[in-house]
């Protein structure tokens, strides 16, 4: 580990955990050490996500569906911790329950020809690590539109649904221009993950159309922002040191910058006193309000929650979810403050965009 530190990166994972770190002088000191986005946990239960048809109690980390999330990064031991994790449900569990286990992986090629040979290589390769004939879904990325080797990419992973190795394929932050292309293309994908928020709604502004007409659906991440849709942000001043929490994570960070594109600090501050009022009245806390915000918009069908095991888990919050009700009183009192914000859609762009431009 110690050797580790010293190396010219800024993040690594080891053994189910993310390191994240920073260079001070001649040494490299560590800032984040937190389990992975999703990480085995063989003792209790834990759902990291809210789902409008969940339901579920097995031991693993929830998705969308009850699939689970095997990101933890592109090399990361995620799918390996699932192969474990299968393995354990086939020795311990009925078949019936087995036959309830869903696992979602993601596949981020470099931008080198997307030949069948190499997608199925790949795809081989996930297949064996999850230890699955067959991976439930495989959510895929591009990073250049400028290269169309996704379309050649998505057309060899439909050749490998149709043969059983996947099936279902998805998207992952493609923007509305290319995922109508590649709807045009006889290319058949179930949904698009996301970012999607109360701060950020730029999906529903152009993607969401195009979902409802076609049937794919959205699963969207940064619901609550790493945490700053939470009452621990209510009435905090972050240009006052220490008169708020740190911001020392790199979601609080990125959705930090999301908020001062959108309107900055103050406006975010109605916001939450909004949520808050809102939350207060349905006996709820905030981050359940924004996530049932989300949810009940057009073409969504889950959202992800993160989760810090053994600091937030989120429990209570992502069951409130399922009974709570958002009424017309409701929904106007958030379009109200929502509306003030700057439109991220000619800020930022398109669905994904944050990601590709320099």
């Amino acid at each position: 580990m110690a050797e580790l530190l010293h190396q010219p990166f800024s993040s690594f994972s080891f053994n189910g955990m993310k390191l994240e770190s920073r260079r001070v002088g001649d040494v490299r000191k560590v800032t984040s050490f937190k389990p992975l986005q999703c990480v085995l946990n063989e003792k209790d239960n834990r759902r990291i996500a809210v789902v409008k048809n969940g339901k579920d109690s097995l031991d693993m980390c929830r998705v969308v569906n009850g699939m689970w999330q095997t990101s933890g990064g592109w090399d990361g031991p995620a799918e390996d911790l699932y192969g474990i994790f299968i393995n354990r449900i086939r020795r311990e569990r009925p078949p019936d329950v087995l036959e309830r286990v869903r696992g979602l992986t993601k596949w981020v090629p470099p931008p080198v020809k997307m030949t069948g040979s190499y997608v199925r290589q790949n795809i081989d390769i996930s297949r064996k690590r999850m230890d699955v004939p067959s991976l439930d879904m495989l959510q895929f990325h591009w990073w250049d539109y400028s290269n169309t080797g996704y379309l050649d990419a998505l057309k060899h992973l439909n050749d490998l649904k149709e043969e059983g190795k996947i099936k279902t394929v998805a998207l992952t932050n493609f923007d509305t221009e290319r995922l109508q292309i590649i709807l045009e293309n006889g290319i058949p994908v179930v949904s698009n993950q996301v970012q999607h928020s109360l701060v950020d709604m730029r999906p529903q502004q152009k993607m969401a159309e195009l979902c409802q007409l076609t049937g794919v659906k959205l699963i969207t991440y940064g619901t609550v922002m790493g945490g700053l849709l939470s009452e621990k942000f209510l009435d905090t001043n972050l240009s006052i040191p220490f008169a708020a929490p740190p911001l020392n994570t790199p979601s609080l960070q990125k959705y930090k910058r999301m908020v001062d594109a959108w309107g900055g600090w103050n406006l975010f501050q109605g916001l939450l006193r909004t949520l808050n009022k809102i939350a207060s009245k349905h006996g709820v806390s905030i981050p359940t309000v924004a996530v049932k915000y989300i949810l009940d918009q057009p073409a969504v069908a889950g959202s992800m929650i993160g989760v810090r095991l053994g600091l937030s888990e989120h429990i209570n919050d992502a069951n409130a979810v399922f009974s709570l009700v958002l009424d017309e009183e409701d929904m106007n009192s958030i379009q109200e403050v929502s509306k003030k914000g700057k439109d991220l859609l000619k800020v930022i762009g398109d669905c994904g965009d944050e990601y590709r431009r320099i």
